[in-house]
């Protein structure tokens, strides 16, 4: 059974992680090149990994991809000391005091009995402290539209614009259901309004997202799951012609779906 390391074993192993990021930086061709701006797109690539260990619920990879995370951020503060703006120190310390500012619940005389509470408290904080003129200013520009809709929707919610009881959401989803398709209809060989119709498919995906919020589902970690279903799916049927001397290419349709249907049950 694994045991957890003291207090004192966690900060020697990161005063070791110090020393050693001190040492490749000083001593490491590749590691004395890198800039912020170089570790950017290394650092991104990293949070997904980290993020498809979660999916598959691998702690293992868990451990060695928070440990890659881990170091890019002390990459960032040792190259912060050198340029004389922050270090791992200064880092730590403005986490520690935003944590301690935004749970007044925690750490002072502010009442918050639930998540939602707490969720609402921490908004209105960050508002205040990001001096935005917007609740929304927080988000970022560059984040997929699936999580940015999300994210939208949660802030909106900290200051109360929000739903009351999830059928009135429900009703938003199939009002917007029938708005899309009055703008494209299935069986109507008609030639669509794209710009319409795009606008129309966008409200009805935001609408989707929200209600999946609201009764606590994760769309991003939803259509995630469906993806690698289907691309599992997929990859059997590619092996199972491929085992019966077919090209997956050359089939119909319906000799495809023998197989996907074979998938389907494993």
């Amino acid at each position: 059974m694994y045991q957890i390391s003291s207090r004192t074993a966690q900060l020697q192993a990161f005063d070791r992680l110090l020393t050693i990021m001190d040492e490749l930086r000083e001593q490491c061709p590749w590691d004395r090149k890198q800039t912020i701006q170089s570790l950017r797109h290394l650092t991104i690539e990293e949070t997904f990994e980290l993020s498809d260990a979660i999916l598959d619920d691998n702690l293992e990879e868990i451990k060695k991809e928070l440990g890659d995370i881990l170091l890019h951020i002390v990459f960032y503060a040792k190259i912060g000391s050198e340029k004389e703006a922050f270090d791992i120190s200064t880092v730590i310390d403005s986490l520690c005091e935003k944590l301690i500012r935004r749970h007044p619940h925690i750490y002072g005389d502010t009442i918050a009995d639930d998540e939602e509470a707490v969720k609402q408290n921490w908004e209105k904080i960050k508002l205040k402290e990001k001096g935005n003129t917007s609740v929304l200013g927080g988000v970022p520009r560059s984040l997929p539209a699936l999580i940015k809709a999300m994210r939208i929707q949660e802030k909106a919610r900290g200051v109360g614009f929000d739903w009351e009881e999830k059928a009135q959401v429900w009703e938003k989803v199939e009002e917007e259901m029938q708005e899309f398709k009055a703008e494209f209809n299935a069986v109507d060989e008609q030639e669509i309004d794209r710009e319409r119709a795009t606008g129309e498919f966008g409200d009805l995906l935001f609408s989707l997202i929200n209600y999946a919020r609201f009764i606590d589902i994760n769309p991003e970690e939803a259509l995630e799951k469906t993806n690698l279903k289907f691309i599992k799916r997929f990859q059997y049927l590619e092996q199972a012609a491929k085992a019966s001397g077919k090209k997956i290419e050359d089939m119909t349709l319906a000799e495809m779906d023998v197989y996907w249907e074979e998938a389907k049950r494993l």
